[in-house]
């Protein structure tokens, strides 16, 4: 009986955690897709002001749908202190992330920002108390080694852009982290939409700072609209994929990005799929399957 009793309720956390995994995962992909566009759209207007089109539409997008659902109120947050500390974070991540591309090759600031999972772990665990066994671990530190594997990044005098590209990590997993000690009570529109507006003020004033915004035409709203609603459906699925399972089973499905990277260069840059990339994905499918354990 007891054996029973015990059993039920870890069959209903793997349940928990493979929907999480899930979540997650089309979370990320979500994001990549985002990233192309926004690519796209930096070849022609500077990088705050792409962030700011892009966020502007996901509010829209987000107004469009409270309304809509008779939900607006719910686009206030309960527990402003706690959704505004994640907006932060997450605005902290962007503005780090993109000084860090400034500085570094690519690959090197990928490589840094995909310690996130790692640190998420560890922050779970000495935050929230969750319990990962040894073979989790081992699925985070093996999903790491995926990243080195498919990124190959080469040697280089440490600068500021590490530093940055380190801090990027640590201040997303601290917003990661913050989701999973969000109260039940708290909805998931006034998460994302405390996450936007925040966004939206800093890449303004970002722009304001440079050369100020730029006329678009009607392709580049159409770019960014799409980006927009990638970007919100992320954001959605990534709040509700830590609401359902573990900080620490959700967080290393950020690996998966690779994956997304690769195709959507293949299928839009023409950039070949290389066997480098191809084992470092198996590397990270690999590692999330031992996290999923």
């Amino acid at each position: 009986m007891s054996v029973d009793a015990n059993v039920a309720p870890a069959r209903a956390g793997m349940r928990r955690n493979v929907r999480a995994a899930t979540l997650g995962f089309m979370a990320f992909a979500g994001f990549s897709g985002a990233d192309v566009l926004v690519k796209l759209l930096a070849e022609r207007f500077q990088v705050p002001q792409v962030t700011f089109m892009i966020t502007i539409a996901a509010l829209v997008l987000l107004s469009a749908y409270a309304g809509a659902t008779g939900s607006i109120g719910s686009l206030l947050p309960r527990h402003p202190y706690l959704a505004l500390m994640r907006a932060l974070l997450l605005a902290v991540d962007t503005l780090l992330i993109h000084y860090a591309f400034s500085m570094l090759p690519l690959a090197e600031a990928y490589l840094l920002a995909f310690l996130t999972p790692l640190l998420v772990a560890i922050l779970a665990f000495v935050l929230l108390g969750e319990r990962l066994s040894p073979l989790a671990w081992s699925g985070v530190m093996i999903g790491f080694t995926g990243v080195a594997i498919a990124l190959r990044p080469g040697i280089a005098p440490l600068n500021l852009g590490h530093a940055a590209a380190a801090a990027s990590a640590l201040a997303f997993a601290l917003s990661l982290v913050l989701l999973r000690r969000a109260k039940t009570s708290e909805s998931d529109l006034a998460l994302v939409a405390t996450l936007l507006v925040v966004l939206a003020t800093a890449a303004f004033g970002a722009s304001m700072i440079g050369r100020g915004l730029e006329a678009a035409t009607a392709t580049d709203l159409l770019a960014a609209g799409a980006a927009g609603l990638l970007l919100l459906g992320g954001h959605f699925l990534l709040v509700r994929a830590f609401r359902v399972g573990d900080a620490s089973v959700v967080a290393p499905f950020q690996y998966s990005q690779i994956i997304w990277g690769g195709l959507y260069g293949a299928l839009l840059f023409s950039a070949p799929i290389e066997l480098h990339t191809i084992i470092g994905a198996l590397v990270i499918v690999l590692s999330a399957w031992l996290v999923l354990k």
